[in-house]
C-alpha cells in the first residue's frame, strides 16, 4: 500500500484540564472518501482544526504527504494542498457567488501584488484565468446560473455548495468537509453525494468529511472512524460501523 496522504499519529489536544482529542490515530489513502463521525462534542471539528493548523496538537503528529505539519499556520497548510469548509458557513456575503470562488483561486495566483495594483497585462490575464476557473467550478457545483448574484442571497443548501467550490478553487489534494449536508433536504443531499463522488472520480480529490446525516455518510464514505468524548470507539467500512454496538450506543441510537 502506498504512503497515506494524511495520517494522524496519537493526535492529542488539551485545553486546560480538558482533553478534547485523546490519542487519535488514523490514516487516509489518496483518493479515499473517508468519514469522521460521532456525537456532538466528540472532537471531530477539533481534529479538523489540528489538521488545518487552527490548533497545534499538544501531543502526537499530523502527517500530510509524508511531512509533519504540526502547528503550521493555516495559510501554509492551504498552500501545501489542504482545503476545508466550515460547520458554520463563512462566505463573503456582500460579494457575488463568482467573486467568492475567485478569492479561493488567489491562493495559487501567479502574479505579485505590484503587477496587480498596476493593472499590468499579466495581472489582468491572470484575473481572467481565475474567473474562468471559478466559473468551471460553479458549473460542477450546479451554481453557474447564480454566478453574479450575491452569495448571501443563496438558499442555505446552495451556500454549502458554494463553500465547497471556493475550497476547490485553492486546488487542494485533500478536501475537508465539515457537515456539508447540513440544512439540505433529501434531494439536495443526494445531489451533493453525487457531486462529492465526482470531485474524487473526475478531479482526483481525497475527501475527509464530518457528517451527522447517517444516510449521507454511510452511502458515501468507504471507511470511517467514530469518536466519542475525544477517543476512538470504532473504525471500519460502513457495514461494520452500522452494526457496531458502541457506535449504536454512543451516537446512532439504533442500527441504521
Amino acid at each position: 500500500m502506498s504512503e497515506p496522504i494524511l495520517e494522524l499519529r496519537n493526535a492529542t489536544i488539551q485545553f486546560g484540564g480538558l482533553v478534547a482529542v485523546d490519542n487519535v490515530s488514523f490514516e487516509i489513502q489518496k483518493g479515499e472518501l473517508f468519514g469522521l463521525i460521532g456525537p456532538n462534542g466528540a472532537g471531530k471539528t477539533t481534529c479538523f482544526n489540528m489538521v488545518t493548523g487552527v490548533y497545534k496538537p499538544t501531543g502526537g503528529d499530523i502527517i500530510f504527504k509524508g511531512q509533519r505539519i504540526n502547528g503550521i499556520p493555516p495559510f501554509k497548510v492551504a498552500k501545501l494542498g489542504i482545503a476545508r469548509t466550515f460547520q458554520n458557513i463563512r462566505l463573503f456575503g456582500a460579494l457575488s457567488v463568482l467573486e467568492n470562488v475567485v478569492i479561493g483561486g488567489f491562493l495559487r495566483n501567479r502574479t505579485n501584488i505590484f503587477s496587480s495594483l498596476g493593472y499590468m497585462p499579466g495581472a489582468i490575464k491572470e484575473t481572467e484565468r481565475l474567473r474562468e476557473n471559478a466559473m468551471a467550478l460553479l458549473e460542477v457545483m450546479d451554481l453557474a446560473d447564480e454566478a453574479h448574484g450575491r452569495s448571501s442571497d443563496l438558499p442555505y443548501g446552495k451556500q454549502r455548495r458554494l463553500e465547497i467550490a471556493r475550497a476547490m478553487a485553492t486546488q487542494p489534494d485533500l478536501l475537508l468537509l465539515d457537515e456539508p449536508a447540513a440544512g439540505m433536504n433529501p434531494q439536495e443531499s443526494e445531489d451533493l453525494m453525487n457531486t462529492v463522488r465526482k470531485l474524487r472520480d473526475d478531479f482526483g480529490k481525497t475527501v475527509l468529511l464530518i457528517e451527522h446525516d447517517m444516510k449521507f455518510v454511510m452511502n458515501l464514505c468507504e471507511r470511517m472512524v467514530v469518536l466519542d468524548h475525544g477517543e476512538e470507539i470504532a473504525r471500519g467500512v460502513p457495514a461494520e460501523i452500522r452494526n457496531h454496538p458502541e457506535v449504536i450506543k454512543a451516537y446512532l441510537g439504533e442500527a441504521c
